[in-house]
């Protein structure tokens, strides 16, 4: 892939999810319908996520028919070209549910198929419509909010880290959760869980938050978001040389995951043994 092609499919990643992002907006300001529920009835769909996603596979299919698509609302397609389009129509729903304003469309085109073992991020885009940011990021060119480069803090020690991270909504793994995290929060300045997994990996590259960390993530929530802190200095992967993926992903700047992935991994050992995901 030419940088000049991949320049081309940021372009679009970023145009498409401003579009989308708009729609999703609107329809938040005329009111939320729930349209059903995923894994438990905490975890919701909308129409607004239908809508949102639909919108976003036409527009994508229009300009490039010979991709892949994988999105959270709809049947997986393959394509011809070795590119995969992965999708999150609207990251945090129950926040866009609730009128929380931190939610986003969520866009990445990745080389080979949607598995996060295996892919090549090429470029994405996190838009929260909410309050007009728009994270970007291209293989090898940096990552950027609303044109602005990003760079991750460095040289952050653990105890004056600002972590954030997510919970199942499986209520038994929620609550070991909960127990690696009373584990954790003596030791750093401070935990937050904001409910956007790629907008919590944004604001790692952002300087908002030191190290993001979540077990759980779908390809769709953590593809575009994952290429920004990347491309902006972090380090996103797992424990040891594994890649991030439903396991877990830890994402911070080298230095800091270096300090912090022995402690989370004993707590892991600890509290998460014998979770199946």
């Amino acid at each position: 892939m030419t940088p000049s092609a991949s320049t081309e499919l940021l372009a679009l990643a970023r145009k498409t999810a401003i579009t989308a992002g708009e729609l999703a907006r609107r329809r938040r300001a005329e009111g939320v319908e729930i349209a059903a529920s995923k894994s438990s009835p905490e975890d919701v769909v909308t129409l607004a996520d239908r809508e949102t996603e639909a919108l976003i596979r036409s527009l994508l299919a229009d300009a490039r028919p010979n991709d892949g698509f994988h999105g959270e609302e709809s049947t997986a397609g393959t394509g011809t070209s070795g590119l995969t389009w992965v999708v999150d129509p609207i990251d945090g729903t129950v926040n866009y549910l609730y009128g929380i304003p931190f939610y986003a469309v969520s866009i990445a085109v990745v080389e080979g198929d949607a598995d996060p073992a295996s892919w090549t991020a090429l470029a994405g885009a996190v838009h929260n419509p909410a309050i007009d940011e728009l994270f970007s990021a291209q293989a090898g060119q940096g990552a950027d909010l609303n044109g602005r480069p990003l760079q991750v803090k460095t040289g952050v020690p653990l105890s004056l880290a600002l972590f954030g991270t997510g919970f199942s909504y499986d209520s038994v793994r929620r609550s070991r959760q909960a127990q690696v995290l009373h584990g954790l929060i003596a030791q750093v300045r401070d935990v937050r869980r904001v409910g956007a997994a790629s907008l919590d990996l944004c604001s790692v590259a952002a300087g908002r938050l030191d190290l993001y960390y979540e077990r759980g993530l779908n390809p769709w929530d953590h593809a575009a978001g994952g290429l920004v802190a990347a491309e902006a200095g972090a380090r996103v992967g797992g424990f040891g040389d594994d890649r991030e993926g439903i396991s877990l992903l830890i994402a911070a700047a080298p230095d800091l995951y270096a300090t912090a992935e022995p402690i989370l991994l004993k707590l892991f050992n600890e509290f998460m043994a014998g979770d199946d995901i």
